[in-house]
């Protein structure tokens, strides 16, 4: 019935966490397995499209012979995933995140099983056929995908089945990219939407053993070659870091607008949406023919960036048209990633910003550029200020990495309401915040919230004190009955609480016969209490389980302490309004050499919520328990 203090603990934890750790780590094998075979079907259609045979070699789109009619070879792929979609299932539109974060937030962790399978073979003909996308999106959504059906076929709780579809998410990127720490930031970042030990140890355990397993398929070796940066970077290349991070944002907040423009508009279109993908492949297709090297994933082009041989040539058509069909394709709704696109046009930006920076070692600006832009447009600046170290391994690259994600973080919060994932889920009328924080109510106590002041009865009273307290209340008038007051424990003389009774009790007591009947009988003698070292998130649980919106409160030793109604849970909030409004002076300062002291007056600008919190009892007290006479003056 009641918890004390010290049985509070600084996680919420149990043994179930080891047995979902257990089928993470299963899992993440799975999500290695299911990456490389969605590497080896892009491979595969690539080089069916384009080079018209059977074969797994990866080769670039571009890099196949030219002619005229590899300008509908893009339609075509476009209309092979419309076909899937319309007859198979709409979930593999899209470029596979908003709605791992829709079906992780509000889907409770439920995923069609089809999707594990038509969700990479779309993606697989979109690629292969030059789309320009990436294929680290549909991973996700094809692991997590995997990971809900296992959570689906065993007796778990939506919080565990969500934990394993983010854990096969997470894994799924992880061998993508053969960046395991970067995936688990990912998770934290964008997908859990908690930082629990229920969850990140389960994600952990699958990302690593997604980069493990996927060191045994595709090798150790980085994505991205690149010259290890030995030489210390100086303040100059830090101050240029700062203005590509500042440029990123502004960058992130037009490609975001444009992308959803072009969703806009093609959802206006008077034809089946089926028809969009083929549509958006034209536009591929088009595209392809003014800058071939825009057709593919294009991690060939940001090796080449990387390495330092990318012209201006080359950066125009990525910033120009690779964008341009990127955002094209998109608004189709047609299967594909959209990391690789952000990391291959920031990389662009960085590459072209970087003539006019300070220098650093060869593809140093490239990968700036590559993680800010990819920080303005997810809202993640740890997963990509990581994801720099892990795509090259080169580590000297932290500081001035780590200093343009968080400017560009900083600036895109404030010039777009929304990051690109969730902008969709707000068209959607869905609201998600991306702010995590711990929750007020887990910071103050029942034993500092609630109702000291009371009007408490002896446990010796009878029916004539209830008739008594209502023949006051009647002649005080509609006022008292406005009072807080619903709950009236009875006390003995060693203050340990033995009954109570809710206000319609106590009336019907007052109006009943035989004024001598203790007035116990009529209300509970056996009452649901709280403890004064309970947190108002319990209290508020009790609550909500029980349907009742006030508790008793008894301490450790049974003594009555207070009232926990359903109003106090407020206190939690009202303080957390007071830290983040109240503007205090704290200090004052003293003046030197002066003849007298001269201090700073204080300044405080108070909401209107901190001045009615003012005028409330702050801190428990000591409980009245006078006699009767002196109770029924109190209400």
């Amino acid at each position: 019935m009641t918890l004390m203090r010290s049985s509070l603990r600084d996680y919420s934890a149990d043994s179930r966490i080891l047995y979902v750790s257990v089928l993470a780590a299963g899992l993440g094998a799975v999500s290695a397995v299911a990456a490389w075979a969605l590497l080896e079907m892009i491979a595969l259609f690539t080089n069916l499209f384009y080079f018209r045979r059977w074969s797994f070699v990866d080769v670039d789109p571009w890099q196949g012979h030219a002619g005229w009619w590899r300008v509908f070879l893009p339609a075509l792929g476009g209309l092979l995933v419309g076909v899937i979609a319309r007859f198979g299932s709409k979930k593999i539109r899209g470029h596979g995140m908003p709605e791992a974060v829709e079906t992780i937030v509000f889907g409770g962790g439920k995923v069609q099983p089809r999707v594990a399978l038509l969700k990479p073979l779309a993606t697989a003909i979109s690629i292969g056929s030059g789309g320009p996308f990436g294929a680290e999106g549909p991973v996700i959504i094809t692991g997590g995908a995997i990971g809900s059906v296992l959570g689906q076929l065993l007796p778990m709780t939506d919080s565990e089945r969500t934990v394993l579809m983010v854990a096969g998410a997470s894994a799924g990127m992880a061998a993508t990219f053969n960046c395991p720490m970067s995936a688990v930031l990912l998770a934290v970042e964008i997908l859990l939407f908690e930082w629990k030990p229920r969850s990140l140890v389960p994600v952990a355990m699958a990302c690593v053993t997604a980069g493990a397993v996927r060191r045994l398929l595709l090798g150790p070796r980085p994505l991205f070659e690149m010259v290890p940066t030995g030489a210390p970077v100086y303040h100059m290349a830090m101050l240029g870091a700062l203005a590509i991070g500042i440029v990123a944002a502004f960058l992130a907040a037009g490609l975001t607008r444009a992308v959803y423009f072009s969703e806009d508009t093609f959802k206006k279109l008077p034809i089946h949406w089926m028809w969009w993908p083929t549509i958006g492949g034209l536009g591929i297709g088009l595209g392809g023919l003014i800058f071939p090297q825009a057709l593919g994933v294009g991690y060939s082009v940001i090796q080449q960036m990387i390495a330092g041989n990318a012209g201006w040539k080359l950066l125009a058509g990525v910033l120009l048209v690779k964008s341009a069909i990127w955002i094209f394709s998109l608004g189709s709704e047609t299967a594909g990633g959209i990391l690789a696109p952000l990391l291959m046009i920031g990389g662009a930006m960085g590459a072209a910003l970087g003539h006019w920076m300070p220098t650093m070692s060869t593809g140093a600006w490239v990968m700036v550029g590559m993680t800010a832009l990819l920080t303005a447009a997810l809202g993640s600046p740890l997963t990509a200020a990581m994801l720099a170290i892990e795509l090259t391994h080169n580590g000297g690259l932290m500081l001035p990495v780590l200093l343009a994600c968080v400017s560009a973080y900083a600036i895109s919060v404030l010039v777009q309401p929304r990051s690109m994932l969730t902008e969709g889920l707000s068209r959607r009328g869905l609201h998600l915040s991306r702010e995590y924080g711990v929750d007020p109510m887990e910071l103050v106590l029942v034993g500092q919230a609630m109702h000291t002041s009371v009007y408490a009865l002896k446990a010796t009273a009878s029916r004539k004190d209830a008739t008594d307290w209502l023949r006051s209340m009647e002649e005080r008038g509609g006022d008292a009955w406005s009072h807080w007051q619903r709950l009236f424990p009875l006390v003995d003389e060693a203050g340990k609480l033995t009954a109570v009774l809710t206000r319609s009790q106590m009336i019907r007591a007052g109006r009943e016969q035989e004024p001598g009947r203790p007035l116990w009988m009529d209300g509970n003698a056996e009452p649901e209490a709280m403890s004064p070292g309970q947190t108002l998130r319990q209290a508020a649980t009790e609550m909500a389980e029980s349907k009742l919106t006030s508790f008793p409160v008894v301490d450790v030793a049974g003594r009555f302490a207070g009232i926990m109604t359903i109003n106090d849970l407020l206190t939690a909030t009202t303080r957390a309004t007071q830290r983040d409004r109240d503007r205090t002076r704290v200090l004052s300062l003293r003046w030197p050499f002066a003849g007298r002291a001269f201090t700073t007056r204080r300044v405080q600008v108070a909401s209107p919520a901190a001045q009615a919190a003012e005028q409330t009892d702050p801190m428990p007290g000591e409980v009245l328990q006078e006699q009767a006479a002196e109770e029924r003056e109190q209400v």
